[in-house]
C-alpha cells in the first residue's frame, strides 16, 4: 500500500510511472484516492459522490495502457458525460440526471489509462467564478477554509490542491479552469478553440467560448494531457492546428527568447488587488531575468461593449442549458429550481432575438481579430489571473435575492476581468502558481498566446517551473497533513 505521503509527492505521470514499474498497483492508488476524499472531504466539500464498485470494474476489466494508466481521475458535474454517473451540474435543476453513454472526452480519459474515482463540485450551471451552490453547499479553499476555492472548477481545484488527485477534469467558459488554479495553486491550461473535443451530444458549448480540459499540479501534466485528450471529435467542423512534436515533447524544449508584454490593469480599468498586480509585476520581472525581451503592454478593448455582448451569449446559452436539463429531468427553470441570479439570466436571455445573438457573436470576432494583430507583435501577454485573491465564501452569491442578470455579469467579470478575453478570442491561456499573500493564500499570473500555441505557453511556463518550482508548497488541508 502507497503512503499518502508517497502518493502525494508524485503529480499524475509520477504515479503511472510507479504503476508501469509494478511498484504499486492502479487498485492501491484507487484506494489511497478514496481513504483521502474520506479524510478530507468533509473539510472542503470538494467532492459530490465516490465511484468505488464502476471503479473497481474498469480495474476487474484491465485498464488501458495510455500515459496516465492507473491515475484516480475525478470529474466535474457540470454536463453529462460518463456513461452511469450522476451529474447534477450544481442545481436542483438537474438534480439526479445520469448520464447514458459517455461523451468522447470521457471516452479518451478512460483510454488515457485514468481510474474514473468520483465527481466534483461545480456551481450552478457553472455560471459563477465561486463554487457555492444551494444543492450541496460551499466548497472550501484548502489553503484558507473560509474563501473561495474559485469556480466553475471549484471542487476539482480544491480536491488537487489537497492531495486527493493529482489530475481532475475542469471547464472552461469565461476562467472556469484558470480562476480555481489561481485560488488552489495549481496549473490551469485552457486550450485554443475546438482543441478539445465537446461531442457527441454538445456541438460548441457556449457558443464556442467554453473548453473542457484539466487542472493538475505540474505542466508536464498539462502538456500530457493535451497530448492524450486532444483533437477534433468526428464531425468537428472547425480544427485547431496539431503540434509540430507531442506536447510533453515540446514542453521539455527550451522556449528562446520571447516578446512578451505584461499588465496589472484590466480593460475594465478598475485598479486590482495589489498583491495581484505585485503577482504579475514580479512574473515580469522574473522573464527578463530569464532573457525574455518585455514590456509593459496590453491590446485595446471596450469593455462596456465587451461585457455587453458577452453578457448576451451567457444569458442565451444560460436558456439554452436550462431548457436542455429542464427536458431531461422534467422540470421547469423557475425559483424552485434555479437560484436567484442564475434565474435571472435565464429570464434575460429570454428576451433576446436571433438578430441580438448574432450582434454579440459578430462583435466577438472583431475583437479576436483586433486581439491578433496586438499578438503579431508579441508572444504572450502576462496579466494577474484576477483582480483579488480567493474571496471569502459567501461574498460572490449567486442567490442573492433581487440581482438582476447584468449586476450578476458585472459581479462575475469584476472579479475575473483578465480571463474571459480568451474564451472569446479563442487563444490558449495558463495559470501558474507564483504568489502567495502575505496570508498565505495562493495568486496566479495568467499567460496567454496566439490561437493554437499551446506549445509556446507550455515551454515557457517549464522554464518558470524550474526557475520558481511549486510543486513542494502544501496547503493547511492536504493528505499529508492528514496522514500523521
Amino acid at each position: 500500500m502507497i503512503s499518502l505521503d508517497e502518493y502525494a509527492a508524485h503529480d499524475g505521470l509520477g504515479l503511472a510511472a510507479l504503476v508501469a514499474k509494478k511498484e504499486v498497483t492502479p487498485k492501491e492508488l484507487l484506494d489511497t484516492a478514496l481513504a483521502a476524499i474520506a479524510q478530507l472531504n468533509p473539510r472542503i466539500n470538494a467532492v459530490c459522490r465516490t465511484l468505488p464498485e464502476m471503479a473497481a470494474a474498469t480495474l476487474a476489466a484491465g485498464v488501458p495502457s495510455g500515459p496516465f494508466r492507473g491515475v484516480p481521475l475525478l470529474t466535474k458535474e457540470l454536463v453529462p458525460h460518463a456513461k452511469g454517473v450522476r451529474c447534477d451540474g450544481g442545481s436542483r435543476l438537474a438534480e439526479g440526471l445520469v448520464a447514458t453513454h459517455d461523451s468522447e472526452l470521457m471516452a479518451r480519459f478512460r483510454r488515457a489509462g485514468f481510474v474514473h474515482a468520483g465527481t466534483t463540485q461545480s456551481p450552478e450551471l457553472g455560471y459563477s467564478p465561486t463554487t457555492e451552490n444551494k444543492l450541496f453547499g460551499p466548497v472550501r479553499n484548502p489553503w484558507d477554509p473560509a474563501r473561495s476555492a474559485g469556480g466553475s472548477s471549484g471542487g476539482a481545484g480544491a480536491a488537487v490542491a489537497a492531495g486527493i488527485v493529482p489530475i481532475a477534469h475542469a471547464t472552461d467558459g469565461g476562467g472556469s479552469i484558470r480562476i480555481p488554479a489561481s485560488c488552489n495553486g495549481l496549473v490551469g491550461l485552457k486550450p485554443s478553440r475546438d482543441r478539445m473535443p465537446s461531442g457527441p451530444d454538445i456541438a460548441d458549448p457556449l457558443c464556442g467560448l467554453a473548453v473542457e480540459f484539466l487542472l493538475a499540479r505540474s505542466v508536464r501534466d498539462v502538456a500530457a494531457g493535451l497530448d492524450a485528450l486532444s483533437g477534433p471529435d468526428p464531425g468537428t467542423p472547425g480544427l485547431s492546428p496539431p503540434p509540430a512534436q507531442p506536447f510533453r515533447t515540446l514542453a521539455a524544449t527550451p522556449p528562446g527568447r520571447l516578446r512578451i508584454a505584461w499588465t496589472a490593469t484590466p480593460a475594465s480599468g478598475a485598479a486590482p488587488d495589489p498583491e495581484c498586480a505585485a503577482a504579475a509585476q514580479a512574473a515580469a520581472a522574473l522573464l527578463e531575468e530569464l532573457g525574455h525581451t518585455v514590456v509593459e503592454d496590453a491590446p485595446a478593448l471596450d469593455w462596456e461593449a465587451f461585457l455587453a455582448n458577452v453578457h448576451v451569449i451567457w444569458t442565451v446559452s444560460t436558456v439554452s442549458f436550462a431548457d436542455f436539463l429542464g427536458s431531461l429531468t422534467g422540470r421547469k427553470p423557475g425559483p424552485d429550481t434555479l437560484e436567484a441570479a442564475t434565474l435571472a439570466c435565464y429570464e434575460d436571455g429570454l428576451r433576446y432575438r436571433a438578430i441580438d445573438l448574432m450582434h454579440a457573436l459578430e462583435y466577438g470576432g472583431i475583437v479576436s481579430r483586433g486581439v491578433g494583430r496586438f499578438f503579431e507583435g508579441i508572444d504572450v501577454l502576462v496579466t494577474p489571473t484576477l483582480a483579488s485573491p480567493p474571496a471569502p465564501l459567501g461574498t460572490i452569491d449567486q442567490d442573492r435575492a433581487g440581482i438582476t442578470a447584468m449586476e450578476w455579469t458585472r459581479e462575475v467579470f469584476g472579479y475575473c476581468p483578465f480571463t474571459p478575453l480568451y474564451n472569446t478570442t479563442g487563444q490558449p491561456a495558463i495559470s501558474l502558481p507564483l504568489h502567495q499573500t502575505v496570508s498565505g493564500v495562493p495568486v496566479g499570473v495568467q499567460f496567454a498566446a496566439r490561437i493554437g500555441e499551446e506549445a509556446t505557453l507550455l515551454r515557457l511556463a517549464a522554464q518558470i517551473e524550474a526557475a520558481r518550482p511549486w510543486a513542494a508548497r502544501r496547503p493547511p488541508i492536504h493528505v499529508t497533513a492528514a496522514a500523521r
